[in-house]
């Protein structure tokens, strides 16, 4: 991997930062949405199987935004670490909110479509935390 490439987005601060909001927006639609909305948000969260979805959907609002905004401002150089979360957090949701395999068509091929904006969206955090570590001066192995 060529790191001056990815070394060199620092030298774009406003590209830098444009780049982390943008990448961000998913999570933060999410966070409006489930605000606007939060019964059915929880609800959503209780369709999904999962244990008090009130507390879940509430928790899931402050994780993404907390994690969103360390993207955003890298604050205290946590932001790879924030990114790492959200690379997690978006691949469980689709075990858990994205099931393709499981609903029968259309609705499977709309699911699939949300997997694979999932994972679009997984590899463009990774990318993001492989910038945050090289601006610390973490080498590649």
């Amino acid at each position: 991997m060529n790191t001056a490439v990815i070394h060199s987005l620092a030298d774009w601060p406003l590209i830098f930062l444009t780049l982390r909001i943008v990448l961000t927006t998913l999570f933060w639609s999410d966070v409006f949405l489930g605000i606007a909305k939060f019964n059915d948000f929880a609800g959503a969260v209780q369709r999904a199987g999962l244990p008090y979805p009130r507390f879940v959907a509430a928790a899931a609002i402050v994780f993404l935004s907390v994690t969103s905004l360390l993207v955003i401002t890298n604050f205290n150089q946590w932001g790879w670490i924030a990114a790492s979360a959200l690379v997690v957090f978006t691949l469980l949701t689709i075990p858990y909110g994205h099931a393709f395999w499981t609903f029968p068509q259309p609705r499977r091929a709309q699911e699939l479509h949300f997997v694979l904006e999932h994972i679009s969206v997984v590899g463009g955090l990774l990318l993001l935390i492989a910038v945050f570590l090289s601006n610390a001066g973490v080498s590649p192995v």
